[in-house]
């Protein structure tokens, strides 16, 4: 039977996540639910691994395609100089950077298909992905600098109308408006909701204007609009948030706080 994690390996990873020291009894806890979310999981994921390919003798991820391992190794060692292996934590976190990386490249240029109401990506709406992202068509050294920078900021320009919105951006608002911090995952919700409500407002625009609707209506829209463009959503979402997550007591704005909220209010 295979051994526990230790508490001092799940401390140092539960570290990851806080600021805060962990009790010895807190990391024993978490040992015990690491071990028991394994034992919830993995039967799960098994059942999901057959029900794909009853022959398959090795568990799999069935829920989504992971980057090849072994070509993800190969192609990090190529790259190496001052060490002489990669060991298996530094390719699991190359494979999660690139496939982080491969998202936002689809997600922009999803949204720059969308714009132009077609339901293929083409190379067009990738090379808007990749300027937008901060990476030109310049040497192989300048593509890396802008690579570490978009990777280090997770910058993306959304708006072009009287503010210009990053996942850096954001964290600056949140310290003027919120007064507290906000996690990556509640930035990401963010965003992902400020595309969704910019997307309807759009569509309520175009639909005013084609079928004759209501002229109140479609100035309301466009007023909307105007302030989605200059970060006022922005700010007030941040504001509520921090508002709920003071009421719970948490000193950290996190996607819970985002989610609950009524993004057309």
């Amino acid at each position: 039977m295979a051994k526990p994690y230790s508490t001092g390996h799940i401390g140092a990873v539960a570290s990851n996540f806080t600021e805060m020291r962990l009790a010895g009894a807190v990391k024993e806890q978490l040992v015990e639910l690491a071990c028991a979310e394994i034992r919830r999981f993995v039967p799960e994921m098994e059942a999901a691994t057959l029900s794909q390919d009853p022959e398959r003798k090795t568990l799999d991820d069935p829920f989504r395609t992971r980057l090849n391992y072994n070509r993800t190794r190969e192609l990090m060692i190529d790259e190496i100089d001052a060490v002489e292996s990669v060991g298996s934590a530094a390719v699991q976190a190359g494979i999660s950077q690139v496939e982080t990386y491969l998202s936002k490249l689809v997600y922009h240029a999803e949204a720059a298909a969308e714009k132009d109401r077609v339901a293929t990506i083409k190379p067009r709406h990738l090379e808007i992905a990749v300027a937008g992202m901060g990476m030109g068509s310049g040497s192989d050294s300048d593509d890396d600098e802008s690579f570490a920078e978009v990777a280090q900021t997770e910058e993306f320009v959304i708006s072009q109308g009287g503010g210009i919105l990053t996942e850096s951006s954001l964290l600056s608002l949140a310290k003027t408006h919120a007064k507290m911090p906000v996690t990556k995952d509640a930035v990401e919700e963010l965003i992902e909701t400020y595309y969704m409500v910019v997307e309807q407002l759009e569509s309520d625009i175009r639909s005013n204007t084609q079928f004759g609707g209501n002229p109140v209506h479609f100035i309301e829209s466009i007023t909307k609009m105007q302030t989605l463009m200059s970060l006022g959503w922005m700010r007030a979402m941040l504001s509520k948030a921090a508002e709920n997550a003071r009421e719970r007591g948490y000193k950290r704005i996190d996607v819970d706080q985002i989610v609950h909220l009524d993004p057309f209010a």
